[in-house]
C-alpha cells in the first residue's frame, strides 16, 4: 500500500513538473505576451517576467516593444519641378498596442515598409528640388504624417522619419554648380562696386578737404613718397610740386628792368636786279633739200 502512495505521488509529481514545464513562459522586459486560447485572443496581456499558460490549448506570442530603425529603399522620381532624383529615408517606430500588432495587420514590419516607400515616393512628387535640398525638417513632418495615419489602426507609432540622401544627376550637378559660382561672382561684383563707390565718397570728401588747404595735397604727396621709399628694390622718380615753385615766386622780391640801348636802323643795300639767264640761239633748219648745181 505505502509502495503505491510512493509510486502515484511521484507519477503526480512527474506528471505536475511537465505540466510546469510546459505551461512556464518567461517574458523579457522589452517584450509583451499575447495569449490565443483555442485561436481566441485573451484580453490580458502578458507582462514581462514569469507568466503560465495552459499546454496545448493556449498560444502565447511575443512582440517586441522596442524602437525600430528600418531603412527605406532609394525611391526614384520626379519632383514638382521635373528633376530627377534618388531619395532614401530611415523610418523610426514602435508598437504601442501588442494585441493590433498582430491581430489588425498580417506583418506589421512589412506593412510599415511599404508605407514608407509609398509616402516618400508621394512627398517626391509634391516637393520642389531646393526643398529636397534645403527644407527637409518640413519634409520629414509631413512623411512622419503619412506614414503615421494608417499605422495608428496596426498599434504602430511612428516615432521619426528623416531623409538621408538626395542623388542628383550629374548634368544637375553641374547646373548647380554654374548656378552657385555665378551668384558667387555677382555678389562679389556688387561688393566691389559698393566698395568703390565708398571709396569715391570719402575721396571727394578728401579732395574737398585738401581744396581748402594747399599744403595738404603736399603732405599727402610726401606721405605716399616715404611709403614707397620703403621698398628698397625701385627707383623713385620725385616730381617738382608746382606749389612749392609758386611759393619761392611770391617769396622772390621783384627786380627792376634793365634800360635796353636803342639800335640804329641798318642801311638799306642796294639789290641788284636779277635778270632771267638769255636762251641759247639755234639757227634754223633749211625746210626742204638742198639742190646742187651742176
Amino acid at each position: 500500500m505505502v509502495e503505491e502512495l510512493v509510486t502515484a505521488g511521484v507519477t503526480l509529481a512527474s506528471v505536475g513538473a511537465v505540466y510546469a514545464m510546459a505551461a512556464a513562459r518567461v517574458v523579457k522586459q522589452y517584450e509583451r505576451g499575447v495569449v490565443f486560447r483555442l485561436g481566441r485572443l485573451r484580453p490580458d496581456v502578458r507582462g514581462a517576467g514569469f507568466t503560465m499558460v495552459v499546454p496545448f490549448v493556449d498560444k502565447l506570442r511575443k512582440v517586441n516593444m522596442q524602437i525600430v530603425t528600418m531603412p527605406v529603399p532609394a525611391q526614384e522620381g520626379i519632383t514638382r519641378d521635373n528633376v530627377t532624383v534618388r531619395v532614401d529615408a530611415v523610418v523610426y517606430f514602435k508598437v504601442v498596442d501588442a494585441a493590433d500588432a498582430l491581430v489588425q495587420v498580417e506583418d506589421y514590419r512589412f506593412a510599415v515598409s511599404q508605407m514608407a516607400q509609398t509616402s516618400l515616393r508621394s512627398i517626391i512628387g509634391k516637393s520642389d528640388l531646393d526643398d529636397l535640398l534645403s527644407n527637409r525638417e518640413k519634409l520629414n513632418q509631413g512623411l512622419e504624417l503619412m506614414i503615421d495615419s494608417p499605422s495608428i489602426g496596426w498599434g504602430v507609432q511612428i516615432d521619426r522619419v528623416e531623409i538621408k540622401d538626395v542623388s542628383l544627376p550629374e548634368t544637375m550637378k553641374r547646373s548647380m554648380a554654374r548656378q552657385a559660382e555665378a551668384d558667387r561672382e555677382r555678389r562679389a561684383r556688387i561688393i566691389n562696386a559698393d566698395a568703390e563707390l565708398q571709396a569715391s565718397k570719402k575721396l571727394a570728401e578728401a579732395a574737398k578737404e585738401m581744396s581748402e588747404q594747399p599744403a595738404a595735397l603736399q603732405l599727402r604727396l610726401l606721405q605716399t613718397v616715404v611709403a614707397v621709399a620703403a621698398e628698397k628694390n625701385s627707383t623713385l622718380v620725385l616730381p617738382f610740386p608746382v606749389e612749392l615753385l609758386r611759393f619761392l615766386e611770391r617769396a622772390a622780391p621783384a627786380a627792376p628792368a634793365a634800360p635796353v640801348a636803342p639800335v640804329a636802323p641798318e642801311a638799306p643795300q642796294p639789290v641788284q636786279e636779277q635778270l632771267p639767264p638769255a636762251e641759247p640761239h639755234t639757227d634754223p633748219e633749211p625746210e626742204g633739200p638742198i639742190s646742187g648745181q651742176g
